[in-house]
């Protein structure tokens, strides 16, 4: 992204220099060279004013030196500038003074109210002088040449010519680099404001992008443990038991290296079906997605990973059944009438039993543990609850990393569900979460509907191709 001027003040760089009510030197140059120029031109002006009015002649010019240096203030006071042009027109003088001065008055951010009465004020002026010197002018050639008789319109309307000739072009092209100078100052705004919701939109679309992958870390993280955790906690405990049994029963230690190696091979199985989605290739040249698709995209990607092989609860008794060969006594109780939930619901129902019993051959061996699973209307329960453990029967001395609690929370809090875990009153542990399941069914029933409304049509149209080809 590009750096935004209020960057570049914040990074410290260097602020141009100001010359008094100048933003740049050669705007001082200009108006200096104006002023100058002015200011002869209304001492030259000022011989004359001094004739005319009786007036020693450095008087004159020392007063037209004076007036025509006002105009080194026109940025700052304009208006200044024309009331001055004003007031010195009938001396006849100024003439620089009053274009320049009426260009910069329209071209400033002077009400424009205002601009039209100054503006007003300085033609009448210079068209009641005009028109006064035309008519002496006339007169005076009607005595020297007596064949010159011109009518009573000639010199009101050549006073007019002559006024608007003088004073209507610095206006109108004032007025022109005025608004041209509002609407680039308006454009530069707007630019500046969408590079900064463009730099905004950037930021926000890298914080959800980091947020999707924290969270597909996470997930993946949370997979990989209850696979891990469940799977060589059962291995762990079934090489013990045939480190005991290998000498004193065979067939036993037999058995139980099988399981052993199911065990493996379904942990490498699941293990293999999550690093394939890893291992998916990405396109690297796709256009940039909107915000809200991304968050679609990192939903349907997890809702796909989590739904595609995944466990259910229909696997609930094999896991049971996994544990009990392993030496515990676990009893499953269901209750309620059993029926299909979404993919995310029965993962996370299974995940968390599944975790619970790796707790328990963890901390708990040779405790008598009980699995419920409720069916309800409009949730799904499920709760594993084991005893104190048996002291005669031998700790495997599996590793915890305190992560199994705290995935299990996180699994049912993003389904909207409630998990509680703690000790019973009775030396033992329970876990129970609840998960709803009236909002997945809603979703459900009302994406079945799109793909029937979806489907009338497509199959009117497929009707419509066969008449036609009949």
């Amino acid at each position: 992204m590009t750096t935004t001027g209020a960057d570049q003040d914040a990074q410290g760089a260097r602020a141009p220099r100001t010359w008094w009510w100048w933003g740049r030197r050669r705007s001082v140059v200009l108006d200096v060279l104006l002023a100058v120029v002015s200011a002869l031109e209304c001492g030259l002006e000022g011989v004359g004013f001094a004739g005319k009015a009786s007036l020693p002649v450095p008087v004159g010019v020392l007063f037209g030196l004076v007036v025509g240096s006002v105009l080194l203030v026109r940025r700052r006071w304009p208006i200044t500038v024309v009331l001055v042009s004003i007031a010195v027109t009938p001396a006849e003088m100024g003439y620089l003074m009053g274009v320049v001065g009426l260009y910069t008055l329209a071209a400033s951010e002077v009400p424009r109210r205002l601009t039209a009465a100054l503006a007003g004020m300085s033609t009448v002026a210079a068209y009641l002088v005009t028109m006064v010197q035309l008519r002496q002018d006339v007169a005076h050639a009607d005595v020297n040449q007596q064949d010159f008789d011109p009518s009573g319109w000639y010199v009101p309307v050549v006073s007019l010519l002559m006024t608007l000739g003088l004073n209507a072009p610095p206006v109108l092209f004032g007025l022109y680099i005025g608004a041209r100078r509002r609407l680039m100052e308006s454009l530069r705004e707007r630019a500046d404001s969408l590079e900064q919701e463009l730099s905004l939109l950037a930021d926000r679309a890298e914080q959800r992008a980091q947020w999707a992958r924290q969270e597909e870390r996470t997930r993946i993280a949370r997979e990989m443990h209850d696979v891990v955790a469940h799977r060589v906690s059962l291995m762990v405990v079934h090489a013990a038991a045939l480190q005991a049994v290998a000498l004193k029963d065979p067939q036993k230690a037999v058995k139980n290296a099988a399981l052993v190696g199911d065990m493996g091979r379904q942990a490498l199985t699941e293990l293999r079906e999550m690093l394939g989605v890893l291992r998916e290739e990405v396109p690297t040249s796709s256009p940039a997605l909107p915000l809200a698709a991304v968050g679609r995209a990192a939903a349907a990607a997890a809702e796909a990973a989590a739904g595609d092989g995944g466990p259910c609860l229909d696997a609930l008794e094999a896991l049971v059944e996994q544990s009990r060969q392993a030496g515990a006594v676990v009893e499953l109780v269901v209750l309620g009438e059993p029926r299909a939930y979404g993919a995310e619901v029965e993962q996370t129902a299974y995940r968390v039993v599944q975790e619970a019993l790796t707790n328990v051959h963890k901390h708990a061996a040779g405790a008598e543990v009980v699995v419920r699973l409720a069916h309800r209307a409009a949730e799904v329960a499920m709760q594993v609850e084991n005893g104190p453990s048996d002291a005669t029967v031998a700790d495997a001395d599996l590793p915890s990393g305190g992560n199994g609690l705290v995935g299990m929370r996180e699994r049912v809090s993003g389904l909207g569900g409630v998990f509680v875990s703690g000790p019973t009153d009775a030396g033992g542990f329970r876990v129970s979460a609840v998960l709803p399941v009236a909002e997945a069914e809603t979703v459900a029933v009302a994406e079945a509907k799109v793909e029937a409304a979806e489907a009338v049509p497509q199959a009117a149209t497929e009707a419509a191709g066969t008449a036609g080809a009949a």
